[in-house]
């Protein structure tokens, strides 16, 4: 009896067997669960990489060069980031169809997977502005009010009080900002194409791009009110000084007219 009670063993001794058993598991996911997510996110990185110099040997190099760095028909890719190509590829603006003073928007032939690749690949030539997450640029939560401010000091000098667009110089233009997917807005504060200048976040952080996305869909939305009555395009004093003259003078010289014909009608009778 006493060799068989020396043999018992503590009722807690499974309970420690068990704890050991779960631990050993948990550090061997621990070791090699992170390691096999690394790998798998490097090998689909170096695979968009690769589809991605495919799409650029046949749509782009003949302007941008095989390797980005330019030629008399493009400019340098190199260090342009991500963003830009989300941008640029992404509103159809590339592959260009002509030169021209400004490259305009037209209907996008790529597919967005086909866009990531290309930006994966351009991405690989240098370090830039990665392609923004939804949080970045949804316009939930912002201050429209603080959008407007910032709009107006910032982007209105180009592109009118409510982004409508408006002309430059030497057949130069900017854009309508009407309809323009949050998201291109976002990168194109980010990367500054053709002629307009780059607001990084030391120049506005994201939370004021943010706003400024905000307020261009409170004032461009489907259900926009116009306090004042006719919006007359959006555009400002200019269009209103010309409705002021156009119609203004000329209903008081229609009354004018009507005036002086009932006057004169007056002293005939």
């Amino acid at each position: 009896m006493k060799k068989l009670s020396a043999r018992r063993r503590h009722p807690l001794a499974a309970v420690v067997v068990l704890f050991i058993a779960l631990a050993a598991c948990a550090g061997l996911y621990t070791a090699f669960a992170p390691a096999d997510k690394a790998q798998a996110d490097e090998s689909a990185q170096s695979l968009a990489i690769e589809e991605g110099k495919k799409l650029y040997a046949v749509g782009c190099a003949s302007c941008h060069g095989t390797g980005g760095q330019g030629t008399s028909d493009g400019p340098s890719l190199v260090g342009v980031g991500a963003a830009a190509v989300d941008f640029q590829v992404g509103t159809g603006r590339m592959p260009a169809q002509q030169p021209g003073a400004q490259v305009p928007r037209k209907k996008v032939i790529y597919s967005q997977a086909e866009i990531d690749q290309l930006a994966a690949y351009i991405a690989s030539f240098g370090a830039g502005p990665s392609i923004p997450t939804k949080e970045e640029y949804s316009p939930e939560g912002a201050d429209i009010a603080k959008g407007g401010e910032l709009f107006r000091t910032n982007c209105a000098q180009c592109h009118n009080f409510t982004g409508k667009g408006g002309a430059l110089s030497k057949g130069k233009y900017a854009p309508t900002l009407e309809g323009v997917d949050p998201k291109h807005i976002y990168e194109a504060m980010q990367t500054g194409p053709q002629n307009m200048p780059s607001f990084p976040d030391t120049t506005l952080t994201e939370k004021n791009k943010k706003d400024i996305i905000a307020y261009l869909d409170a004032v461009n939305s489907n259900e926009t009110v116009e306090p004042g009555g006719l919006s007359l395009g959006g555009l400002g004093p200019v269009s209103e000084g010309l409705f002021a003259w156009v119609f203004g003078l000329g209903a008081l010289i229609a009354v004018a007219v009507w005036v002086a014909a009932r006057t004169a009608k007056a002293k005939k009778s």
